[in-house]
């Protein structure tokens, strides 16, 4: 067998990679209940979510070190630092969301980040869009027109939860494009590590300043948010990813709000009509052309 067949051996999806990489997602899909259950602020939350794993994630960049390697510039520490810095207002924005919507139009709209992407590498290309990216354009606008004007008609607050979770996503997008500018540098946990060390007290400094409670009176949604989004849903996401295309994990991406939907239900007795129904099926189609135009870039 050649070193090509190895490799492509090594990369072929087995059923384990399918369950970590839906395990992950159906672990990230808790996230919203946690915060929501937690006796801190939201902002908070998010705090101790990226602090109390930091010694796993610093234990685990530090097995993932390759000795000898050449120095990594200051640079590129500070781009890191930089999107550490972008994630935190992403989980901030996000968390503030999740207190005011529903847990689906949180889960939704803080996916956009990956449409904003898509649009961008449109620009970067300078090239027109294909039929699939306008698809996936006119479905994400159109869902998310009826989705805003569904909360609007329920409460202030509720749309306020939705633009807070569409802002996150714009965050996230600049965190995104600047891992990628840094990811051939770094270790997939070393990267996260350290990008993780820089947001921690960013978040800290967002929810001091919004007054928020810091120290929580019940620990355990914080354990399980800390466990579930960063630790659980990150590592089996990492440990799946590069067995699947984009189109894949793009389909296994929806289930993040169905879940999500599932546990607003049941927790929170939130209601959906058949026009929230029509916003969320438009946005989830919109994510899936969104990673199929990934997929046939590439």
């Amino acid at each position: 067998m050649t070193s090509i067949d190895n490799r492509r051996e090594q990369t072929r999806p087995n059923p384990w990679h399918f369950v970590a990489l839906l395990g992950g997602n159906f672990a990230l899909a808790l996230g919203p209940w946690f915060v929501r259950l937690a006796d801190s602020g939201p902002v908070s939350a998010g705090f101790w979510r990226l602090f109390l794993p930091l010694p796993l994630l610093a234990l685990l960049a530090w097995r993932q070190h390759i000795p000898g390697r050449p120095a990594i510039p200051l640079r590129a520490w500070l781009v890191v630092a930089t999107a550490g810095v972008f994630f935190a207002l992403d989980l901030a924005s996000w968390h503030i969301g999740i207190a005011y919507t529903r847990l689906g139009n949180a889960s939704l709209f803080g996916n956009s980040g990956s449409l904003i992407l898509m649009a961008w590498g449109l620009i970067a290309a300078r090239r027109l869009p294909r039929p699939v990216e306008i698809s996936a354009i006119v479905f994400a606008v159109g869902g998310a027109a009826i989705l805003l004007g569904r909360s609007l008609e329920i409460d202030h607050a509720t749309l306020m939860g939705d633009l807070f979770c569409i802002l996150a996503g714009v965050f996230y997008f600049f965190y995104i494009l600047l891992l990628q500018g840094a990811r051939g540098r770094f270790e997939s946990w070393e990267l996260l590590c350290a990008s993780t060390i820089a947001s921690a007290p960013v978040m800290l400094a967002i929810a001091i300043w919004l007054r928020e409670p810091i120290w929580p009176h019940v620990w355990w949604p914080l354990v399980a948010l800390a466990f579930c989004s960063q630790v659980v849903g990150q590592g089996l996401i990492v440990f799946a990813l590069r067995h699947f295309s984009a189109l894949i994990i793009g389909v296994v991406l929806l289930t993040q709000p169905a879940v999500s939907i599932l546990i607003g239900w049941l927790a929170f007795g939130e209601t959906m009509g058949a026009l929230d129904a029509l916003g969320m099926a438009l946005i989830a189609g919109a994510l899936l052309l969104g990673r199929l135009s990934e997929a046939q870039s590439r």
